[in-house]
Parts: structure tokens; C-alpha cells; sequence
């Protein structure tokens, strides 16, 4: 059996949507079958509408980017979850999708499946490894594999050098990652999908 990743995300306004396309096309270059699936957005049009950049990445992938469910977590063999940070934590917007997942962890859906994680704050410290550890603290609850990129490839410290996962500082609203983040987590997608297919046997 072939891996199957599935990168889950949620994107405000489309730093995490370029670096969550980063690790599925670097999944995919390692063979596997992915899946890239935003969760549900539960923000107010109000809030939507009073920032531009928001806007348009809503209106751009609503139609382009399947919605998260269930499914997709049943059928991957490993998982990469994005969030932009939002007070050194995820965003709520994910943390509800994963608040849905207790069938799931019941009948030990994810016991032993890999899986990383990453993020974007607008800046260089505004709590993006905080953001990465709390995406983990619901991998230890599951039981997976936490498959960090660490120090593996030096492609990582022109990234920032993050050990955690690939993190982006935006420096604000509509500034998308720049090439040495997106080779960063195109590298943590191939390093998760290596890790699966040796797991896997």
C-alpha cells in the first residue's frame, strides 16, 4: 500500500494555503497520493470583509480547495496540519475541525500514523514553534509519529532554521512565502512521506 497524505489547513489570508501547497507537491514528488484540504471558515463576513487580503484568499480558494472531513483522516496513512498562529496557538478554525475527531481517535484511527506540522505568524516571534507544539500536543493525544524536519537538509536555515516545522514571518496581511520557505516545506512533505513508506515496511 502506497502512502497517503493528507494536509490539512486553515489560511486566513494565504501564507499557510502556499506553504500547505509546498508539502503536498513535496509528498507527491516522493510518490504519495495527497490530499490538500482547508477546514471550514467560521469567521463573520463582517470580520472577513474588513480586511482585504482575507477576502480575497476566501473568495480564490473557495471553489479551488476541498473542504476537510472526516474521511480524509480515515484514509491517509499520514498527516501534515498547517495553522497561521492566532496568540502563540492555532487557529480556532482548525481547532474545531479537530474537536470533531473523537470517533475517530476512539477506534484508534491514527495510532502510529507520521505527522508534522507548520505555520505563519506576521512576525519572526510572534509564536510560531508555541503554534507548532500545540498542533503537536493533538499528535501525542493520537498516538502518531511526530515527524519534525530538524536539522536534515540544509535547504532548512535559509527558512529560519526552524527544527519544529516550516514556519513563515509574513510581516503582514497578502505577504506569501518566499522561496526558501516553500523549499522548506516542500522538504518537510518529502521527509513525512519517507518516514511513512519506512513505517509503513
Amino acid at each position: 500500500m502506497g502512502v497517503r497524505v493528507a494536509v490539512i489547513y486553515y489560511s486566513a489570508t494565504g501564507s499557510v494555503h502556499a506553504l500547505a501547497q509546498a508539502v503536498a507537491q513535496g509528498a507527491e514528488s516522493r510518490g504519495a497520493e495527497v490530499r490538500l484540504r482547508r477546514v471550514k471558515e467560521l469567521a463573520p463576513d463582517t470580520a472577513i470583509d474588513a480586511n482585504p487580503a482575507w477576502r480575497a484568499h476566501v473568495d480564490a480558494t473557495k471553489d479551488r480547495v476541498a473542504e476537510a472531513t472526516m474521511e480524509d483522516l480515515e484514509w491517509a496513512t499520514a498527516y501534515a496540519f498547517g495553522s497561521p498562529t492566532r496568540f502563540g496557538n492555532s487557529a480556532a478554525q482548525l481547532k474545531q475541525f479537530i474537536d470533531q475527531t473523537g470517533v475517530q481517535w476512539q477506534a484508534g484511527v491514527f495510532h502510529a500514523k507520521p505527522a508534522t506540522s507548520f505555520t505563519s505568524s506576521q512576525n519572526r516571534h510572534g509564536g510560531q514553534e508555541s503554534t507548532i507544539l500545540s498542533m503537536n500536543n493533538v499528535f501525542y493525544h493520537w498516538g502518531c509519529v511526530i515527524v519534525p524536519p530538524g536539522y536534515t537538509d540544509p535547504l532548512l536555515f535559509a527558512a529560519g532554521g526552524n527544527p519544529y516545522g516550516t514556519s513563515w514571518p509574513s510581516g503582514g496581511p497578502g505577504q506569501l512565502p518566499n522561496q526558501a520557505a516553500l523549499d522548506a516545506a516542500n522538504y518537510q512533505g518529502r521527509h513525512l512521506t519517507d518516514i511513512a513508506g519506512r513505517l509503513a515496511g
